[in-house]
């Protein structure tokens, strides 16, 4: 078997990557009858002699692989026909600006395997950069904020050498007495509340979120029955949410009202109603300040998500009575932070951790048959046609 690791081509450039010269060479040591190829990049956060030098063939070509590993999307043009490849395709939910991408994966008969796609029997997520970008979601509220009322100036993470830096430069902080909320409890919610934890900002419970009064920061982590109702007022569980999401309505204004940081760390299906909305914005009983949104779907559950924005340029302002981009420090917008790459600003423990994760979960299927399932279930197109597992894809590939 011959695995490649694929050059990011995506502009920008990504700098993670799935696998580290360690992870490689100790993929190689366990499974000696493999053949690895990385392919030669100047944009990674690991250098192509670093590959080298733990004995790993770095080369232009790698088009005699059997099984491609990336980490963002892969140009149409740039994908090889009846390959296997391993990316985050965004398409699973019939994103309008990768329909292409799936099309061709199909045409050019692929087997694709989308790493979100990558999940145990319980339908729960293996792998993922998630926690990562909770981290950097955290920190960059605070940045925001700190902007938005010159209060004080923090770095970019982009510059800081890691997650005990970020924690260092926010702990030397003064905070006024504001509240955080927080949507999420998976990775991303996990690496948000490592963060706040870690700088001692105290978590209280949703009661005492919403009725009471702080001297000092204080946060709240909440999932979606805090959030969501159904619209009968039946009181249910969690898995009727999941079964049924489109007989509830999102009661989320009762968080807008008293929260100065709103921080996203949820999944969000098509068919769920959406969290914060326009109304809610425009109420005059909304406090919200900054809105760091993780999450990252543009139009979509998060109103003022206008559009994704960049490392370079990671936040806008947002005008809730006109519902448009402003300036951050226009005085009634509210700051958006909506970068869709936020684990880059730490490319390297976040390929660490992506790696080791991978190792764990996924690379065994290769060798012991798949006897858990999980690249068949991870898997979206064989031979040229859907699976059954994503046949759903099947009008959002045929529209043209």
């Amino acid at each position: 078997m011959k695995f490649g690791i694929i050059k990011e081509r995506k502009s920008t450039p990504d700098r993670r990557v799935v696998f580290t010269p360690d992870e490689l060479a100790r993929l190689k040591q366990l499974h000696r009858g493999i053949v690895v190829k990385v392919e030669s990049s100047d944009m990674r956060a690991f250098s192509d002699e670093e590959y080298r030098n733990m004995g790993i063939e770095v080369t232009n070509d790698i088009s005699d692989c059997e099984v491609f590993f990336g980490v963002k999307e892969v140009p149409v043009e740039n994908l090889i026909p009846n390959k296997s490849y391993f990316f985050f395709s965004h398409t699973i939910k019939k994103q309008p600006h990768n329909r292409k991408l799936l099309q061709a994966l199909l045409a050019k008969n692929i087997d694709f395997y989308d790493h979100e796609t990558i999940v145990n029997e319980h339908n729960i997520r293996l792998i993922g950069f998630g926690k990562y970008a909770g981290f950097v979601g955290a920190y960059n509220s605070f940045r925001a904020f700190g902007l938005k009322f010159e209060l004080f100036k923090l770095p970019k993470a982009a510059a800081l050498s890691g997650k005990q830096d970020m924690i260092s430069h926010l702990k030397r902080l003064v905070l006024p007495p504001i509240k955080i909320v927080n949507t999420g409890t998976g990775k991303v919610g996990s690496g948000v509340k490592e963060i706040l934890d870690a700088i001692k900002i105290k978590e209280v419970s949703v009661e005492n979120y919403l009725t009471k009064n702080y001297t000092q920061p204080v946060y709240v982590q909440i999932d979606v029955l805090d959030y969501n109702v159904r619209k009968d007022g039946q009181v249910l569980d969690f898995n009727d949410f999941f079964q049924n999401p489109q007989d509830y309505v999102s009661n989320f204004e009762r968080f807008t009202k008293v929260s100065d940081i709103y921080i996203t760390g949820h999944f969000h299906s098509n068919e769920a109603p959406d969290i914060l909305t326009r109304e809610m914005l425009k109420s005059k009983d909304c406090k919200i300040k900054v809105v760091a949104d993780i999450s990252c779907d543009v139009d979509s559950s998060i109103a003022c998500t206008l559009r994704s924005s960049t490392i370079e340029e990671p936040l806008y302002g947002y005008l809730p009575t006109e519902n448009k981009e402003v300036d951050v420090f226009h005085p009634a917008a509210i700051v958006v932070m909506a970068v869709d790459n936020l684990p880059c600003e730490l490319p390297k423990a976040a390929s660490e951790g992506f790696g080791e994760m991978f190792m764990e979960h996924v690379i065994p299927a290769f060798f012991n048959g798949d006897k858990e399932g999980i690249l068949k279930r991870a898997k979206i197109t064989k031979k040229g046609k859907l699976t059954p597992r994503f046949s759903y894809l099947q009008d959002y590939v045929d529209e043209k």
